[in-house]
């Protein structure tokens, strides 16, 4: 009964979101109001969290939350009958990324026991008690400042943080996430449109995210500026002071190396075989093989999340723009987490 109770909240969840982001500020009640101060609050507290991508995050997660959606989605697991405790030190890189470890724990029935990142700390717990609200009390969970008194973990951080998580917590089951980041191949005969597809894949969230590209494959006789004609759409992130910030700190850094970059005021591309880029830095190589590239793919295959490329290129990737649309059954570095929470 409480699975059943559990996503018909969910549903009604998604429809309660959906409606707020509906209205103009001028037609909001006193709960609606209560939930533009959360978003005013999480924009104070972390300046890369302006409304707009709150509220861009908010509305993916409205339109994944069908109840046709979540019912195919968690019939292909086996539900515990025994509750168990997990552990979830949430990431805050982008708005609500530690949400759906939290939903995946309490459709799993068990019990999430939350450590917030201080960079998120508002907006998850408001769409919890709404979760719990709209489930007739039958969704159970925990915030805590340190983790005691679990069954098993999953965790995500830096690289760095990593090393030190796996050793923590070496003795529980455990899911240790580390960084990862996204990449495109482009075919070369790519429309307009589909590079302003693409440009989403890079600039939405201001390309914090692991789904984010941050390297491009291009053919030999690809036209760079190309890129910089269908990027323009982006063009405002400039006058995101963190992001300006960056942006001239990494070409005040090539400038002064004499290094070799092309420049259209807002990003720069780099011929660089690096995986990961600097924010504001597009990484590209050009590729003359697809198995030269298909290569590159395989040997970084740990710290790609996704690769956004055509599908007549044959690889195994996702459309141009849908980067920032997971499903699902979408998990973060491909663990499958209900997997995980079934054999606990």
């Amino acid at each position: 009964m409480n699975i059943e109770n559990q996503v018909l909240g969910l549903t009604r969840l998604s429809h309660y979101i959906k409606d707020f982001l509906a209205k103009n500020e001028a037609d909001y009640n006193e709960n609606d109001a209560d939930f533009e101060l959360l978003l005013q609050k999480s924009k104070v507290e972390n300046q890369w969290f302006t409304i707009e991508s709150q509220k861009f995050a908010l509305q993916q997660w409205a339109d994944l939350l069908t109840e046709e959606n979540i019912k195919n989605w968690i019939s292909n697991y086996s539900i515990s009958k025994i509750s168990k405790r997990v552990g979830l030190i949430l990431a805050g890189n982008i708005p609500l990324v530690g949400l759906h470890d939290v939903i995946s724990v309490v459709l799993s029935n068990h019990i999430p026991v939350i450590k917030l990142s201080s960079k998120d700390r508002y907006m998850i717990p408001f769409l919890l008690r709404k979760w719990n609200e709209f489930s007739e009390g039958s969704v159970e969970f925990e915030f805590v400042e340190k983790l005691e008194n679990f069954d098993a973990v999953i965790a995500t951080g830096s690289n760095n943080t990593a090393r030190y998580l796996e050793y923590y917590f070496k003795d529980r089951l455990n899911i240790i996430r580390k960084n990862r980041t996204s990449v495109a191949v482009l075919k070369g005969d790519e429309s307009d449109d589909e590079l302003r597809l693409l440009a989403k894949d890079i600039f939405q969230y201001y390309g914090l995210g692991c789904r984010n590209v941050t390297r491009l494959f291009i053919p030999q006789d690809f036209v760079i500026d190309r890129l910089f004609e269908n990027f323009l759409d982006f063009q405002e992130i400039i006058n995101h002071n963190k992001y300006a910030n960056n942006y001239d700190y990494n070409r005040a850094v090539y400038l002064l190396n004499q290094e070799k970059f092309w420049d259209n005021n807002f990003v720069m591309l780099k011929e660089d075989d690096k995986l990961f880029s600097p924010l504001s830095v597009i990484n590209f190589s050009r590729y003359s093989s697809l198995d030269e590239m298909k290569n590159f793919l395989a040997e970084n295959e740990e710290n790609i999340q996704c690769v956004v490329a055509k599908n007549e290129l044959g690889l195994e990737s996702i459309e141009l723009g849908e980067a920032q649309n997971p499903g699902l059954d979408t998990y973060a570095d491909n663990v499958d987490t209900m997997k995980f929470l079934e054999i606990i």
